[in-house]
């Protein structure tokens, strides 16, 4: 193990060497955001004298640690709301100018960071000579609470501090990864759940224009912002739950951070994502993108072929639900929609877990990735669609291709600690994750995924919908689930009359 000193904007950094591959970790992209700062948008980090170590990852942003975290390896023992860092792998500090992939980590918008072991980029970096940066950012009520229809111009960008936070950290990238071997020309962002909804924004994002170049989603798409009135709402109950009046929103700036954590737990999940504020974020992600905020981003978007499993895994409700629990989890879950729902799908089944799983999954995951490829293909932009089909044996196969299950296959990561627990171990995982990592690889660096590994993939477009399907042996499906879509788009018509 040696180690490297590279020079950045703000100062001199010292990484290690580990395996021929660079990494250098905890570095920072925005001053702490704390005290004064706290749901403010982040500024510009201090230089400082000297070398700084940067051997070991930073501290993660403040959450509560919630049993599917867990169960994926999520590990919350170094938390602190001074956690703006980033983690960068290389082939080598030079100036080589490699193809950079800057992941964001999905968790609900609530949870997660930037160093899972499943987001180890070094296999990026041996196998594909990329650059590869994780991010952490803002979280929860820190990174969501939209105070400006509250407290006025003062917190006007505070419901989109994660999302400013990734901005921030893309601006780092463009003005530091060359001396780290990378080339800030060619640049993909990539996530997975709330990191690809993430992305999604980033693509109708102001700010964020011209810091990127291509993007890859993996189950998320441009669909998951709230408007500013409903997300007042919400931060409404929560000053509620802290007994804090509009008029004392300085009081939230010395709070301790588990107190506004606990505060949380008053609105239902999702409710802290990002806002349509009229400022940082002035439309709707897809409002932008139909206009052409994206159309020189190519894109490579997908889902998992059973997203939902894992939830309805997790979820107490579901155990030994019977007819009727069941036909109330409905009703709960689609309410209003549930009559066409059940004409559509349930015509000759039962209202059961199996249809529930399918249909969250597309109405969640599956149909925003198709919608928000349709809007860039109406832009003439290059899009490749993808779905992974691997189901994991864990669980007595209840989990089949479920949500986050991709992940490392593609980071090629199958055989760090715990991932057997929701892989298994079976050695043919190896080969789906080949074709998986490669195709990124591809992707990153032309914008084209194909591989001699893959048969051809075709770009998406309306016509045909061309599909590769990730399995161990992969193919192309043209319109892969066609009834399913058509169904879903009568039920989308009905809703919207």
């Amino acid at each position: 193990m040696s180690k490297i000193i590279v020079e950045s904007a703000c100062g001199k950094l010292q990484g290690i060497e580990l395996d021929g591959v660079f990494v250098w970790k905890g570095i920072p992209y925005a001053k702490p955001p704390v005290g004064p700062l706290r749901f403010r948008a982040p500024e510009r980090p201090d230089a400082w004298e000297g070398i700084r170590d940067a051997s070991a990852f930073s501290p993660v942003a403040p959450q509560v640690q919630r049993e599917i975290m867990q169960f994926f390896g999520n590990d919350i023992t170094n938390m602190s709301e001074d956690c703006l860092y980033l983690n960068v792998w290389s082939p080598g500090a030079d100036d080589k100018k490699r193809p950079v992939m800057v992941w964001i980590h999905g968790g609900a918008y609530l949870s997660g960071s930037g160093s899972s072991h499943w987001y180890n980029g070094a296999s990026f970096a041996a196998q594909g000579d990329v650059v590869v940066v994780t991010i952490n950012y803002r979280l929860g009520v820190l990174g969501f609470l939209h105070l400006g229809e509250i407290g006025g111009e003062e917190y006007a960008v505070s419901g989109n501090c994660g999302i400013l936070d990734q901005v921030a950290a893309l601006q780092w990238v463009q003005e530091n990864i060359a001396a780290f071997g990378g080339d800030p020309n060619n640049i993909t962002i990539f996530g997975e759940s709330a990191g690809a909804m993430s992305v999604g924004v980033l693509l109708g994002f102001p700010s964020a224009q011209g810091l990127f170049h291509k993007a890859i989603l993996q189950s998320g798409a441009a669909a998951n912002v709230h408007p500013s009135g409903k997300a007042a709402k919400f931060a409404s109950r929560i000053l509620d739950a802290l007994q804090i009046e509009p008029g004392e929103l300085s009081k939230l700036e010395e709070m301790p951070v588990e107190k506004l954590l606990e505060a949380s737990d008053a609105v239902p999940a999702m409710a802290l994502a990002p806002v349509i504020d009229g400022v940082s974020l002035p439309k709707h992600p897809e409002e932008a993108i139909a206009e052409g905020s994206a159309k020189d981003i190519t894109i490579l978007i997908g889902t998992n072929k059973d997203e939902y499993n894992i939830f309805s895994v997790f979820d107490p409700e579901w155990k030994n639900a019977d007819e009727a629990k069941a036909a109330a989890l409905f009703e709960k879950t689609f309410g209003p929609l549930l009559p066409i729902i059940s004409k559509q799908f349930a015509e000759n089944v039962p209202l059961n877990l199996e249809l529930f799983n399918k249909l969250v999954t597309r109405s969640i995951f599956t149909d925003p990735a198709q919608r928000l490829a349709e809007l860039q293909d109406h832009q003439g932009a290059r899009v490749y669609m993808y779905r992974f089909d691997w189901e994991t044996p864990v669980f007595g196969g209840a989990l089949k291709a479920t949500h986050a299950l991709e992940i490392p296959f593609v980071f090629n990561t199958l055989n760090t600690p715990h991932t057997e627990n929701f892989t298994g171990a079976s050695p043919e995982r190896q080969l789906a994750a080949d074709q998986m990592h490669q195709a990124w690889i591809s992707f990153a660096r032309s914008g084209n995924p194909n591989t001699d590994a893959l048969p051809e993939w075709p770009r998406y477009d309306t016509n045909n919908r061309s599909t590769m399907i990730f399995n161990v042996k992969s193919e192309v499906v043209q319109d892969p689930n066609r009834e399913d879509r058509i169904k879903w788009e009568q039920i989308s018509m009905a809703l919207k009359a």
